[in-house]
Protein backbone atom coordinates (compact mmCIF):
# COMPACT_ATOMS: atom_id res chain seq x y z
CA UNK A 1 0.00 0.00 0.00
CA UNK A 2 0.83 3.48 -0.55
CA UNK A 3 2.41 6.12 1.79
CA UNK A 4 -0.02 8.23 3.46
CA UNK A 5 0.80 11.22 4.35
CA UNK A 6 1.20 10.89 7.87
CA UNK A 7 0.91 15.18 9.27
CA UNK A 8 -2.78 14.62 8.40
CA UNK A 9 -4.96 13.71 11.09
CA UNK A 10 -8.48 14.51 11.66
CA UNK A 11 -9.95 16.73 14.52
CA UNK A 12 -12.65 16.60 16.79
CA UNK A 13 -13.69 19.43 19.19
CA UNK A 14 -12.82 17.81 22.25
CA UNK A 15 -9.17 17.98 21.12
CA UNK A 16 -9.26 21.86 20.56
CA UNK A 17 -11.86 22.45 23.55
CA UNK A 18 -9.79 21.12 26.73
CA UNK A 19 -12.09 19.24 29.49
CA UNK A 20 -12.31 21.92 32.56
CA UNK A 21 -11.87 20.16 36.21
CA UNK A 22 -15.89 20.33 36.71
CA UNK A 23 -16.61 19.00 33.43
CA UNK A 24 -17.64 15.38 33.54
CA UNK A 25 -17.13 14.43 29.95
CA UNK A 26 -14.16 13.06 29.08
CA UNK A 27 -12.51 12.14 25.42
CA UNK A 28 -9.60 10.38 25.12
CA UNK A 29 -7.68 9.29 21.42
CA UNK A 30 -5.01 6.17 20.85
CA UNK A 31 -2.83 5.30 18.65
CA UNK A 32 -2.78 2.59 16.74
CA UNK A 33 -0.24 0.43 16.09
CA UNK A 34 2.33 0.20 13.11
CA UNK A 35 0.86 -2.47 11.25
CA UNK A 36 -2.88 -0.49 11.22
CA UNK A 37 -1.22 2.55 11.07
CA UNK A 38 -2.22 3.26 7.30
CA UNK A 39 -5.69 2.71 7.75
CA UNK A 40 -6.20 3.91 11.24
CA UNK A 41 -6.10 7.05 12.19
CA UNK A 42 -6.73 6.64 16.03
CA UNK A 43 -8.97 4.66 18.38
CA UNK A 44 -10.84 6.91 21.04
CA UNK A 45 -13.09 6.74 23.77
CA UNK A 46 -15.74 8.46 24.69
CA UNK A 47 -16.88 8.55 28.87
CA UNK A 48 -19.44 10.41 30.56
CA UNK A 49 -20.90 9.50 34.31
CA UNK A 50 -24.19 11.29 34.03
CA UNK A 51 -23.34 13.42 37.39
CA UNK A 52 -21.53 16.41 36.25
CA UNK A 53 -21.53 19.32 33.80
CA UNK A 54 -21.36 17.85 30.24
CA UNK A 55 -21.91 20.10 27.38
CA UNK A 56 -23.66 18.43 23.89
CA UNK A 57 -21.58 16.78 22.21
CA UNK A 58 -20.05 18.57 18.75
CA UNK A 59 -19.10 15.96 15.48
CA UNK A 60 -17.85 17.47 12.41
CA UNK A 61 -16.81 16.17 9.27
CA UNK A 62 -13.17 14.85 9.48
CA UNK A 63 -13.06 12.68 6.28
CA UNK A 64 -12.89 9.49 8.01
CA UNK A 65 -15.31 6.74 9.17
CA UNK A 66 -15.80 5.32 12.37
CA UNK A 67 -17.22 2.19 13.64
CA UNK A 68 -18.47 3.07 17.41
CA UNK A 69 -19.10 0.72 20.01
CA UNK A 70 -21.74 1.62 23.34
CA UNK A 71 -20.28 -0.70 26.11
CA UNK A 72 -23.44 0.46 28.10
CA UNK A 73 -25.82 -0.86 25.37
CA UNK A 74 -28.56 -3.18 26.55
CA UNK A 75 -28.54 -5.29 23.48
CA UNK A 76 -25.91 -6.82 22.28
CA UNK A 77 -26.94 -6.55 18.63
CA UNK A 78 -27.59 -2.95 18.81
CA UNK A 79 -23.83 -2.35 20.38
CA UNK A 80 -21.73 -1.04 17.87
CA UNK A 81 -22.87 0.96 14.57
CA UNK A 82 -21.06 2.89 12.09
CA UNK A 83 -20.89 6.56 10.77
CA UNK A 84 -20.07 7.64 7.18
CA UNK A 85 -18.38 10.93 5.82
CA UNK A 86 -20.22 13.87 7.00
CA UNK A 87 -20.74 16.77 5.48
CA UNK A 88 -21.98 18.98 8.34
CA UNK A 89 -21.78 19.05 12.05
CA UNK A 90 -24.20 17.60 14.57
CA UNK A 91 -24.66 17.94 17.73
CA UNK A 92 -26.07 15.23 20.06
CA UNK A 93 -26.96 16.34 23.63
CA UNK A 94 -25.68 14.32 26.38
CA UNK A 95 -28.55 13.64 29.41
CA UNK A 96 -27.45 10.14 30.19
CA UNK A 97 -23.95 8.23 31.26
CA UNK A 98 -22.44 6.62 28.26
CA UNK A 99 -19.10 4.70 27.77
CA UNK A 100 -17.84 4.88 24.60
CA UNK A 101 -14.34 3.07 22.24
CA UNK A 102 -14.15 4.25 18.30
CA UNK A 103 -12.21 3.26 15.63
CA UNK A 104 -11.58 6.16 13.33
CA UNK A 105 -10.24 4.77 9.50
CA UNK A 106 -9.08 6.38 6.92
CA UNK A 107 -12.12 6.90 4.43
CA UNK A 108 -9.92 5.59 1.53
CA UNK A 109 -8.55 2.32 3.58
CA UNK A 110 -12.10 1.84 5.56
CA UNK A 111 -13.61 -0.52 2.71
CA UNK A 112 -10.79 -3.23 3.54
CA UNK A 113 -12.05 -3.72 6.84
CA UNK A 114 -15.85 -2.97 6.33
CA UNK A 115 -15.89 -5.07 2.95
CA UNK A 116 -18.54 -2.62 1.85
CA UNK A 117 -17.91 1.02 -0.19
CA UNK A 118 -18.39 3.60 2.57
CA UNK A 119 -20.60 5.23 -0.11
CA UNK A 120 -23.17 2.48 1.32
CA UNK A 121 -22.82 3.83 4.80
CA UNK A 122 -23.15 7.13 4.55
CA UNK A 123 -26.28 9.16 5.69
CA UNK A 124 -27.01 6.71 8.15
CA UNK A 125 -25.90 4.28 11.21
CA UNK A 126 -26.45 0.92 10.34
CA UNK A 127 -25.48 -1.96 13.30
CA UNK A 128 -22.29 -3.91 12.99
CA UNK A 129 -24.09 -6.68 12.62
CA UNK A 130 -25.35 -5.79 9.50
CA UNK A 131 -21.46 -5.50 7.98
CA UNK A 132 -20.43 -8.16 9.57
CA UNK A 133 -22.63 -10.86 10.39
CA UNK A 134 -22.56 -12.82 13.80
CA UNK A 135 -18.94 -11.97 13.32
CA UNK A 136 -19.86 -8.42 15.00
CA UNK A 137 -21.85 -10.05 18.02
CA UNK A 138 -17.64 -11.77 18.98
CA UNK A 139 -16.08 -8.20 18.96
CA UNK A 140 -18.45 -6.73 21.01
CA UNK A 141 -18.61 -9.56 23.20
CA UNK A 142 -14.79 -9.62 23.70
CA UNK A 143 -15.10 -5.80 24.14
CA UNK A 144 -17.37 -6.26 27.04
CA UNK A 145 -15.03 -8.84 28.77
CA UNK A 146 -12.46 -6.73 28.66
CA UNK A 147 -11.06 -5.23 32.22
CA UNK A 148 -10.07 -1.99 30.37
CA UNK A 149 -9.66 0.42 27.60
CA UNK A 150 -5.73 -1.19 26.89
CA UNK A 151 -7.57 -4.85 26.81
CA UNK A 152 -10.26 -3.30 24.30
CA UNK A 153 -7.81 -1.84 22.21
CA UNK A 154 -5.58 -5.15 22.11
CA UNK A 155 -8.89 -7.29 21.04
CA UNK A 156 -9.74 -4.47 18.68
CA UNK A 157 -6.47 -4.60 17.08
CA UNK A 158 -6.29 -8.27 17.03
CA UNK A 159 -9.93 -8.62 15.35
CA UNK A 160 -9.29 -5.76 12.79
CA UNK A 161 -5.76 -7.20 11.27
CA UNK A 162 -8.01 -10.77 10.94
CA UNK A 163 -10.26 -8.51 8.58
CA UNK A 164 -7.49 -6.71 6.19
CA UNK A 165 -8.53 -7.34 2.27
CA UNK A 166 -6.64 -6.92 -0.24
CA UNK A 167 -6.95 -3.79 -2.39
CA UNK A 168 -8.12 -3.82 -5.82
CA UNK A 169 -7.26 -1.07 -8.73
CA UNK A 170 -10.25 1.38 -7.83
CA UNK A 171 -8.47 1.51 -4.11
CA UNK A 172 -5.18 1.95 -5.78
CA UNK A 173 -6.61 5.21 -7.56
CA UNK A 174 -8.28 6.22 -4.71
CA UNK A 175 -5.46 5.82 -2.09
CA UNK A 176 -3.36 8.03 -4.53
CA UNK A 177 -5.78 10.74 -4.59
CA UNK A 178 -6.60 11.01 -1.05
CA UNK A 179 -2.54 11.06 -0.26
CA UNK A 180 -2.10 14.22 -3.03
CA UNK A 181 -5.65 15.62 -1.03
CA UNK A 182 -3.72 15.00 2.63
CA UNK A 183 -0.39 16.27 0.97
CA UNK A 184 -2.03 19.79 -0.58
CA UNK A 185 -4.63 19.96 2.40
CA UNK A 186 -7.54 20.23 0.05
CA UNK A 187 -5.93 22.64 -1.86
CA UNK A 188 -6.05 20.91 -5.28
CA UNK A 189 -8.70 21.69 -8.77
CA UNK A 190 -9.85 18.61 -9.99
CA UNK A 191 -8.23 19.40 -13.01
CA UNK A 192 -4.82 19.53 -11.08
CA UNK A 193 -5.51 16.13 -9.04
CA UNK A 194 -6.60 14.22 -12.21
CA UNK A 195 -3.09 15.80 -14.03
CA UNK A 196 -1.25 14.27 -10.93
CA UNK A 197 -3.07 10.93 -11.05
CA UNK A 198 -3.01 10.58 -14.64
CA UNK A 199 -6.67 9.84 -15.02
CA UNK A 200 -9.41 11.94 -16.53
CA UNK A 201 -11.56 14.07 -14.07
CA UNK A 202 -14.64 11.77 -14.98
CA UNK A 203 -12.99 8.54 -13.94
CA UNK A 204 -11.91 10.59 -10.40
CA UNK A 205 -15.48 11.46 -9.75
CA UNK A 206 -17.08 8.29 -10.11
CA UNK A 207 -13.84 6.77 -8.22
CA UNK A 208 -15.07 8.63 -5.57
CA UNK A 209 -18.84 8.79 -5.98
CA UNK A 210 -18.58 5.13 -6.38
CA UNK A 211 -16.44 4.57 -2.88
CA UNK A 212 -16.61 7.08 -0.94
CA UNK A 213 -19.99 8.72 -2.12
CA UNK A 214 -18.59 12.35 -1.96
CA UNK A 215 -17.05 14.35 -4.64
CA UNK A 216 -13.17 14.67 -4.79
CA UNK A 217 -14.17 18.67 -4.40
CA UNK A 218 -16.45 18.22 -1.35
CA UNK A 219 -13.97 16.06 0.52
CA UNK A 220 -11.09 18.55 -0.67
CA UNK A 221 -13.01 21.45 1.45
CA UNK A 222 -13.60 19.08 4.46
CA UNK A 223 -9.66 18.46 4.48
CA UNK A 224 -8.65 21.99 3.93
CA UNK A 225 -11.00 22.68 6.59
CA UNK A 226 -9.54 19.97 9.28
CA UNK A 227 -6.17 21.32 8.09
CA UNK A 228 -6.68 24.34 9.45
CA UNK A 229 -8.21 22.60 12.92
CA UNK A 230 -4.84 21.10 12.99
CA UNK A 231 -2.58 23.75 13.43
CA UNK A 232 -5.14 24.86 16.07
CA UNK A 233 -4.52 21.66 17.83
CA UNK A 234 -0.91 22.33 17.86
CA UNK A 235 -0.86 25.19 19.47
CA UNK A 236 1.92 26.89 16.96
CA UNK A 237 2.53 30.70 17.63
CA UNK A 238 1.07 31.50 14.41
CA UNK A 239 -2.11 33.89 14.02
CA UNK A 240 -4.89 32.31 13.40
CA UNK A 241 -5.22 34.52 10.28
CA UNK A 242 -1.62 33.45 8.85
CA UNK A 243 -2.74 29.80 9.45
CA UNK A 244 -6.07 30.24 7.59
CA UNK A 245 -4.26 31.97 4.61
CA UNK A 246 -1.55 28.98 4.84
CA UNK A 247 -4.77 26.79 4.38
CA UNK A 248 -6.01 28.19 1.16
CA UNK A 249 -8.21 30.34 2.90
CA UNK A 250 -7.87 33.99 1.17
CA UNK A 251 -11.47 35.21 1.56
CA UNK A 252 -13.05 35.60 4.80
CA UNK A 253 -16.62 35.01 3.74
CA UNK A 254 -14.79 31.62 2.78
CA UNK A 255 -13.40 30.90 6.33
CA UNK A 256 -17.09 31.84 8.16
CA UNK A 257 -18.58 29.87 5.47
CA UNK A 258 -16.37 27.03 6.59
CA UNK A 259 -16.94 27.30 10.20
CA UNK A 260 -20.68 27.22 9.65
CA UNK A 261 -21.21 24.80 7.96
CA UNK A 262 -18.73 22.60 9.39
CA UNK A 263 -18.55 23.41 13.01
CA UNK A 264 -21.43 25.44 13.25
CA UNK A 265 -19.91 28.44 15.40
CA UNK A 266 -18.07 31.51 13.69
CA UNK A 267 -14.48 31.16 14.25
CA UNK A 268 -14.64 33.88 16.60
CA UNK A 269 -16.18 31.47 19.23
CA UNK A 270 -13.31 28.89 18.77
CA UNK A 271 -10.22 31.14 18.65
CA UNK A 272 -9.22 33.58 21.33
CA UNK A 273 -8.91 37.02 20.64
CA UNK A 274 -4.90 36.78 21.82
CA UNK A 275 -4.93 33.81 18.93
CA UNK A 276 -6.33 35.96 16.20
CA UNK A 277 -4.28 38.98 16.25
CA UNK A 278 -0.68 37.49 17.60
Amino acid sequence: MAKIMRQFRPVQPPTLQRASAQNAYRYQEYMPSKCLVNDIACYWTSEYDGKGIAPASRVIPDGFVDIIVNLGATSVKKGAFLTGLMRTYEVIPLTEPQSLIGIRFYAEGAARFLRYPVAMVNGHHPNLEDIWGKEADEVIEGLLEASDTAERIAWLEQELIKRLWMDDPADQLLLTSMNYLYEYRGNLSMAALAEKVNYSERTLRRTFQQQLGMSPKELGRIIQFQGLLQMLAMGTRTSFTDAALQCGYYDQSHLIKSFHTFYGVAPSKLVSPDRANR
